[in-house]
């Protein structure tokens, strides 16, 4: 079968019903870790470029590493349409060419859909899309030695459905077009493919039946449906290899070749019981002989089973799985080898240097110089997979949630919350539970977290860094079968804290449960609110591997909420697609599944309205059927009918499957979506969306909050996301943005103080405290603007200029007195048509410097107090206040605004006395007289080493001294202010006389 790709480059058409779609660009997000990796499922590496290695991870995308795993840097972004990588391959002949397949071949419950293979001639700078798009989850790329036009795909095909699109591919111009080779059904895909190194055209192809659904995993069948092919044509011609390989029902399968003996091949090859295992051919296939029947070698097929040889010796083999596995004999005995994390998942060896290697796992990538002794870190690949969010209410608040393939649930600040050496991988908090989470932080109380592992409830406290276990059940609930299960919960089973009282707090099984102190009593308060359909009741894995850790137990909770707005209104969702709701706090119950929807999915988000009680909004996914359909629907009455809102032409692509809804706490109707390729937003109550994403990579979007006027999201593969400051998008004016400029509400702000922190340069962004002023500009506008910022008294505080030009005609004379007045040009305040964005720092009139740049800037905080924001643009004003509220850290240490008003007028005064010293010293460096000179001495430090600290010096050594923290100035610093106003006069005096 052959056909010509069309190429597409990643663009999305935004349509709109009413609303015109805004350019939001002004809006970034922020990334705040953990940076810590996440799942690897593919490395590779150059033998012609040692330090340089590629990793691709299954929902981070493509990551590159120049400085053997120091740094990495993602290189997809902007040009994959899916972050989930199957198989990265470098040309042997030239290390600039590289092709990546997309779609991770490890087949878990969240694995991402693939979306065909990319192609880079320019060492991953940029991509070009080939093709393939409804291949599904590749599982091996394969490049021609010869000639890196000639490449080869294995499609494993759509994780959860038939599809005609698996299959084995082969390409000689480089991706345009694109031959089918091999194919056996829709139901038969190919985990595996390898050339032989002398001679290419000997290929060898593994089959492999592979299908998930929500309530079982599907691998291996009959000898029709998987086993070891090779042609020995290109392709043209295939026979299927038999000879002393398993008989009867065989499963997922993958290869190696040796490049330094093409007689000798390994397959590590599912199958049941003892035959599964190690089999290795020495004449190409003709007849194998099993080698090893260890079980590491097979632990979760479906997830894990890569075998790959030293590329200098063929009797040096490892294994990919849990653990990692080596053999020098041939496989036929097995050593552990230590990596930083485990579940593993391939590996890379460089042929010149077999020591130096890459090793991919749950954990992200690690490269050792030493065969394995020692490893890089994997604390620089902010790729971590999130379930969810929370927050608590600390300042700054922390989000948690439940990293996927981590001991814990993690919880990271918004903001640095204090001194630490290195911020990286400091600022991370281990918080109780496992990798599924929730880490649910009580209200009113930060330290203490609700945690869940796999079912299981716990309380962890920060103080002590132990947690209390009180398990609904507390029964094992691992390898059973769902049916037999007094309560079933799923590994992401939920926690929701009572919006009303923090002590009250709601888990779920297919019950309800409800606790009123922490754990230490359940009380069930619901029937089973699920579908429980007998034929899904099942023990998971088959034919060949079972495999029952929870994540296919069908029927039960995924999502519970109770409205803000009324007590006892309590909305749950199941993973089987019941909706349901009581009004009462749990005496009577309600089926309110909307009757249109299709059954089954998975009922990701409920979310009661923030303004009405009898309104809410449910997301619901149901890919793991094979329908990538979004689905949100909204309800007015208590469930009794719902409204699709999220229909095949109202701006949500058809493909894009919906994970969460949330409805803003302060503008009705106005929506937050997240989906398995991004964030959209409606302004309308769901009749129309647009995309969100600005700068957001392409991944899951799992969880969203909206919280002190952010929005915070979790995402399957790269980590958290915060976009400060959304109160804009609650100004009805941003949908009828025209002719007129537009100055938006600035949001009030904390006036924290940033902690003193080791250099780092981590990914985690943490910006500096800043009121955030957003703005529209209407097209036409060439003139500068200015944004003024005044206090309470309409004094003003500082003027912020587009252009030196407005600034052109301030007197000089005034900077010479002083004036509070504080000037300054920024390019930030930009002047492009649309929306901006301005970050004020908080700054007032700082001392004036002979260097113009630094000249009044960073002058002191300016107190807490009410604000007015002043846009001026061209002969027109728009005024917005706003509040700048104490830290209510620091308040809780005692101090008072007044304090905070004395120690800036310190400041102030110490500021004024510090310009005067230096326009001083500027003036006598003039002169060149003996008088000058003799007074200059003591105003400006000698250039030794360590000279003695002059005049000048002494002035901004008491201002650094007050100005580092809030406090009180202390009696010293108020002498000492004195004592240098009181030797000014007199240096000023003797330079005059």
């Amino acid at each position: 079968m052959k056909f010509k790709t069309i190429k597409i480059s990643l663009l999305f058409v935004l349509m709109t019903f009413g609303i015109k779609a805004q350019d939001f660009d002004a809006f970034q997000y922020r990334t705040v870790g953990p940076e810590r990796g996440g799942r690897v499922t593919t490395v590779t590496g150059t033998p012609q470029i040692p330090g340089t290695f590629y990793l691709g991870a299954s929902g981070g995308g493509v990551w590159k590493t120049e400085d053997y795993g120091v740094s990495w840097q993602n290189v997809s972004d902007g040009y994959f349409a899916t972050p989930s990588i199957g198989a990265i391959e470098v040309a042997v002949n030239d290390p600039n060419v590289i092709y990546a397949g997309t779609g991770s071949d490890g087949l878990r419950s969240n694995v991402i859909s693939g979306k065909g293979v990319y192609k880079s001639i320019d060492g991953a700078k940029t991509w070009e899309h080939l093709g393939l798009k409804e291949t599904g989850q590749i599982g091996a790329v394969e490049i021609d030695p010869r000639n890196h036009n000639t490449v080869w795909v294995a499609a494993i095909g759509n994780a959860f459905k038939a599809n005609s699109e698996r299959g084995i591919y082969k390409t000689t111009d480089g991706g345009e077009t694109w031959d089918k080779v091999l194919f056996i059904s829709d139901q038969v895909g190919f985990a595996d493919l390898e050339l032989l190194p002398n001679n290419p055209d000997i290929v060898y192809a593994a089959a492999w039946k592979a299908e998930r659904k929500p309530w079982t995993i599907i691998s291996g069948g009959t000898q029709d449906e998987g086993g070891i092919y090779k042609s020995i044509n290109g392709g043209k011609d295939w026979e299927k290899l038999e000879n002393g390989l398993p008989k009867g029902l065989i499963g997922k399968i993958d290869l190696a070749v040796s490049p330094v003996d093409s007689s000798i091949l390994y397959a590590i090859i599912e199958a049941p019981g003892k035959e599964g295992g190690l089999y290795k051919s020495v004449n190409q296939g003709k007849s194998f002989v099993q080698v090893s029947s260890n079980k590491g070698l097979l632990n979760r097929p479906f997830y894990y089973v890569n075998v790959e040889l030293d590329p200098t010796n063929p009797d040096i083999v490892y294994s990919n799985a849990n653990p990692l596995l080596k053999s020098t004999d041939g496989g036929k005995s097995w050593d552990r080898m230590s990596v930083p994390h485990g579940d593993n998942h391939d590996i890379w060896l460089n042929p010149d240097n077999p020591e130096l290697l890459i090793q991919a796992n749950d954990g992200g990538a690690n490269i050792s110089h030493n065969g394995g002794k020692t490893w890089s870190t994997q604390f620089n690949q902010p790729t971590a997979e999130l379930y969810q969010v929370e927050v608590d209410d600390q300042y700054p608040y922390w989000l948690y949630a439940g990293q996927q393939d981590n001991s814990s649930t993690v919880s990271v600040p918004s903001f640095p919350p204090s001194a630490i050496q290195y911020p990286g991988a400091g600022w991370i908090m281990n918080t109780g539970g496992c990798e599924t989470g929730p880490a649910v932080p009580k209200p009113g109380n930060a330290n203490i977290v609700y945690a869940n592992c796999k079912g299981r409830f716990f309380v962890f406290d920060k103080t002590t860094g132990t947690e209390k276990s009180y398990y609904v059940g507390a029964s094992n609930i691992y390898g059973h079968n769902p049916k037999d299960l007094k309560y079933r919960f799923q590994r992401v089973a939920p926690i929701h804290v009572s919006p009303h009282n923090p002590d009250v707090v709601y888990h779920g099984s297919q019950y309800l449960h409800k606790t009123v102190n922490d754990g230490e009593i359940w009380e069930t308060i619901s029937p089973d609110l699920t579908a429980f359909e007998a034929d899904k009741q099942v023990i998971s894995g088959g034919p060949i591997t079972r495999d029952i850790t929870g994540e296919e137990y069908y029927s039960t909770l995924y999502s519970i909420r109770e409205s803000k707005l009324k007590e006892g209104l309590i909305w749950t969702g199941s993973n089987d697609g019941v909706i349901s709701v009581t009004q009462d706090g749990g005496k009577t119950w309600k089926n309110v599944t909307p009757k249109k929807m299709p059954k089954g999915g998975r009922v990701e988000s409920v979310a009661p309205s923030q303004f009405d009680p009898a309104k809410a909004y449910i997301a619901v996914e149901r890919h793991l059927l094979g329908d990538a359909r979004p689905f949100i629907y909204k309800t007015s009455n208590y469930g009794a009918s719902w409204e699709l809102i999220s229909t095949s032409d109202n701006g949500i692509p058809n493909d894009y499957y919906t994970r969460v809804v949330r409805e803003d706490p302060v503008r009705p109707g106005l929506l937050y979506a997240g989906t398995e390729y991004g964030m959209f937003i409606s302004f309308n109550d769901g009749k129309s969306w647009q995309s969100f994403q600005q700068n957001l990579p392409v991944t899951p979007i799992t969880d969203i909050k909206i919280f002190r006027g952010d929005l915070i999201l979790s995402t399957m593969g790269r980590a958290f996301w915060i976009l400060d400051n959304i109160t804009a998008l609650r100004d009805t004016n941003i949908n009828t943005l025209a002719n007129a400029p537009v100055l938006f509400k600035p949001d009030d702000i904390i006036r924290y103080r940033y902690p003193k922190v080791g250099r780092t340069k981590g990914v985690a962004q943490y910006p500096r405290t800043s009121v955030i002023i957003d703005y529209y500009l209407p097209k036409g506008n060439k003139a500068p603007i200015e944004l003024e910022i005044l206090d309470a008294n309409k004094n003003s505080v500082a003027s912020i200029i587009s252009d030196k030009k407005l600034i052109n005609n301030v007197d000089e004379i005034e900077d010479m007195n002083l004036s509070q007045v504080f000037r300054y040009v920024d390019t930030k305040l930009e002047t492009k048509t649309g929306i901006n964005r301005f970050n004020w720092d908080l700054r007032s009139k700082g001392a004036w410097s002979s260097n113009k740049r630094r000249s009044y800037k960073r002058g002191p905080l300016v107190a807490p107090g009410k604000y007015t924001a002043k846009l001026k643009v061209d002969g027109q004003s728009f005024e917005q206040d706003f509040e700048i509220k104490m830290d209510p850290r620091v308040a809780a240490s005692g101090l008072t605004k007044t304090d905070l008003v004395n120690q800036i007028a310190l400041q102030q005064k110490v500021t004024v006395l510090l310009s005067k010293a230096n326009k001083l010293q500027a003036k006598l460096e003039k002169d060149k007289s003996d008088k000058a000179k003799k007074v200059l001495k003591q105003l400006k430090n000698d250039s030794v080493v360590y000279p003695q600290q002059m005049f000048v010096a002494q002035v901004s050594y008491l201002l650094y001294m007050i100005s580092s923290a809030d406090q009180k100035p202390g009696q010293e610093a108020e002498k000492r202010y004195t004592e240098l106003l009181n030797k000014f006069e007199e240096l000023k005096q003797e330079a005059t006389e």
